[in-house]
């Protein structure tokens, strides 16, 4: 099962993309971890520190392998160079899990990551198309990786979203592009629930047989966040988000 998890910043995506990471190991997968976000929180609430992760080369830095797997640097470059070996070499394992982080693409009047880019999506290829495993996609704020189309051979997309305009605004949008790259399954989970209302609210904008279920405000979890609290122990978040993994799974094969 490969899934990809968007919508828009700070609705909750890294905590739940860590739960499901953490519990599809439980149940025996080999599950890959990829950190698609900028902020590389992901690790961070896996439980690697810091320093473990700043020392993870992003793929497209590694100037040297991107070179040998391309064609060796010259104008001609291979458009799906193999680069399975580079999941092993390049990735931190943690029981079950292996992290590893995408690296960000160049910005603006900077040189061109044509080959950078070409060896990237080989990458994704793999993980989203060749492997029979587990991949789970902490994506960006927002919708610039499926513009970019990173998510295309995903099984599903899973929208996390506040009960806001904004956030259904971008749950939206995402759904839209989603469609455009032919992911069938484009699944909801409403967080950071206080009141009947906004569940209400969420049933009303949003298609109600693809919301997988709806996780509570949780101090817990932002303490958790902090540094404050034991992740292990997150009472009624956890409860909520077994419910969701089940309704997530029964809704893909269902």
């Amino acid at each position: 099962m490969k899934i990809a998890v968007s919508g828009k910043g700070g609705v909750g995506k890294t905590t739940i993309s860590a739960y499901f990471l953490q519990k599809f190991a439980e149940e025996g997968y080999q599950v890959y971890a990829v950190d698609a976000d900028p902020d590389l929180s992901l690790g961070t609430v896996l439980g690697l520190e810091n320093s473990v992760i700043a020392g993870l080369k992003p793929i497209v830095d590694m100037r040297d392998v991107i070179a040998e797997k391309s064609g060796g640097g010259g104008a001609f470059y291979t458009l799906n160079p193999d680069i399975d070996d580079v999941l092993e070499e390049y990735s931190i394992n943690m029981g079950n899990i292996k992290f590893f982080k995408m690296g960000a693409v160049k910005q603006g009047g900077t040189a061109c990551y044509c080959r950078e880019n070409s060896f990237l999506n080989s990458l994704m290829n793999s993980l989203l198309l060749k492997k029979n495993d587990v991949v789970v996609l902490d994506m960006g704020a927002g919708i610039e990786h499926l513009t970019r189309g990173t998510s295309k051979g995903v099984d599903a997309i899973v929208v996390v979203t506040e009960p806001s305009k904004v956030s259904v605004r971008t749950a939206q949008v995402v759904t839209d592009l989603a469609r455009d790259l032919g992911v069938a399954n484009v699944k909801y989970i409403g967080n950071k629930i206080r009141r009947p209302e906004e569940k209400e609210f969420l049933k009303k904008n949003l298609p109600e047989g693809d919301i997988v279920g709806f996780v509570s405000f949780n101090e817990k979890v932002l303490d958790a966040a902090l540094g404050l609290e034991s992740s292990e122990n997150l009472g009624r978040f956890e409860e909520e988000m077994d419910e969701v993994y089940r309704n997530l799974n029964a809704g893909l094969h269902g």
